[in-house]
């Protein structure tokens, strides 16, 4: 159950965040959202997929794994990738607002909010989130910085997957892979872009994605989709593994 505080320099001042990685901390998952602030970036190593929530809204995931709790980015307690999503890099924290008087007018304006209950949150080992002075620490500035590009991935990215959608780029996706003989996965729910419907859209359509962004954004999505085969070898690589294990028993 979490516990959200607006984070502050006198109540938490001695307040500590571990940064290894491992089940105990939540690492043990499958997929977990991304933004389209930092397709750039997850592209190099990661597969992009949408799906839709709860409430039936698209937003982006990238696969780590090809089981609820299967991450094969996670050895132990290291991240094995260059790129750690935002989702993950952001740790214990999110972005909160709160009502201030802002020149006599009330304004919602942004905070930090922290779980206390978090399991990476402790008083005694891992990154500070503030100096000794009470200003941020470096690991807080980097939070910060993920979290404003959480925020703007999250109120971009419903234009962006609005204008996918009215163009039926969007389509869904069902992942049926053979690893050898005796090992699969089928996972569905994913979405992904359609390139043959993006290749014959015509250039008023292509222009007006282009005009407003988006067009990049459809184009790394497809990118990405490369990585499954580093996923996929991974994946392989385990299980021969597990094999070896096993027979040496």
């Amino acid at each position: 159950m979490a516990r959200y505080e607006m984070l502050n320099n006198v109540a938490h001042k001695d307040l500590r965040v571990a940064t290894r990685f491992g089940a105990s901390y939540g690492d043990d998952i499958g997929m977990v959202p991304a933004y389209p602030t930092e397709y750039a970036e997850l592209v190099r190593e990661y597969p992009i997929f949408f799906r839709k929530n709860e409430d039936g809204e698209y937003q982006s995931v990238v696969l780590l794994g090809f089981g609820v709790n299967e991450n094969l980015f996670l050895d132990g307690e290291q991240w094995k990738a260059t790129y750690l999503p935002a989702h993950i890099a952001r740790g214990p924290f999110l972005i909160g607002f709160q009502e201030q008087d802002v020149d006599g007018e009330l304004r919602h304006e942004a905070v930090i909010n922290v779980d206390l209950d978090h399991p990476r949150v402790n008083f005694e080992e891992g990154e500070a989130a503030f100096l000794p002075q009470g200003g941020h620490s470096p690991y807080l500035e980097h939070v910060t910085t993920m979290l404003r590009g959480i925020r703007d991935g999250m109120e971009g990215g419903k234009a962006m997957y609005a204008a996918f959608d009215s163009l039926d780029l969007i389509q869904p996706l069902t992942l049926d892979i053979k690893f050898d003989n005796e090992h699969g996965a089928n996972v569905t729910g994913l979405l992904g872009i359609d390139r043959e419907r993006l290749a014959a859209l015509d250039a008023e359509s292509l222009h007006s994605l282009h005009r407003s962004g988006y067009l990049e954004g459809a184009y790394l999505v497809l990118a990405s989709m490369h990585n499954m085969r580093r996923l996929m070898a991974e994946k392989q690589r385990r299980l021969s593994q597990e094999t070896v294990a096993a027979n040496a028993g």
